[in-house]
């Protein structure tokens, strides 16, 4: 039959309690994180997006805004490669690079590991780059205080709309690369407000990190720089 959707019925999803255990487990841990993050004074924004939404870019222009540049930190996820934290590290800040393999999102635990490996006590802010997804990090929390969720106009302005749930759960929304929306014949404001369709709640940002264009009032939201 043409056009028709086809939905899981109840019971039918398979691994429901192994997922159950797993995200309980990843809460947990991402409770730990929190805790030890706030005892030193460390504020952690969690940045979500899809590969080439602008999430490094984002992270490379808050870290120029930011006034004790000395005192951030980023990690930097990744399937494999290290190619986020070499441009990171080009701004003098400290950077820890998390591969995770075939895995589609950092976790808890794996944040835990790299907070170990960095000298918290001289940090005031750090940035988490999650791996390139819009699906999987929003159901996997990090004891970040703050959520971000990059996309960009050239994801096409639906895209909101196809994958609601990681806007849900984002304290603001980056609709990136307005630069090319005349190019794309895209309207930014159409995408913004499709975020606002998912996520009334959500404050939503435009910019433009190769202008720098909105950057600065990201970071204010973020209470940053």
């Amino acid at each position: 039959m043409s056009g028709e959707v086809i939905t899981p019925g109840e019971g039918e999803i398979f691994d429901i309690e192994l997922e159950e255990e797993l995200l309980e487990a990843n809460k947990r841990l991402a409770d730990e994180n929190r805790r030890i993050l706030d005892e030193l004074g460390v504020k952690a924004i969690d940045i979500m997006g899809s590969i080439g939404s602008g999430k490094t870019s984002l992270i490379e222009r808050l870290i120029e805004l930011h006034k004790r540049r000395d005192k951030v930190a980023v990690l930097c996820g990744d399937l494999t490669t290290s190619i986020d934290m070499e441009r990171i590290k080009r701004h003098g800040v400290k950077v820890v690079q998390i591969n995770t393999g075939k895995e589609c999102h950092l976790d808890a635990n794996l944040v835990g590991k790299a907070l170990k490996r960095l000298e918290l006590k001289n940090v005031e802010t750090l940035f988490i780059e999650n791996v390139g997804n819009l699906i999987c990090p929003a159901e996997f929390p990090l004891g970040a205080h703050k959520r971000v969720v990059v996309v960009s106009i050239t994801e096409g302005a639906y895209t909101p709309l196809k994958h609601p749930y990681i806007f849900m759960d984002a304290d603001v929304a980056v609709v990136n690369k307005i630069d090319l929306g005349q190019a794309m014949g895209i309207d930014p404001d159409v995408v913004v407000e499709n975020v606002r369709r998912v996520a009334p709640e959500v404050r939503v940002i435009k910019t433009s990190c190769k202008t720098g264009e909105g950057v600065r009032d990201v970071a204010e939201a973020l209470g940053i720089g």
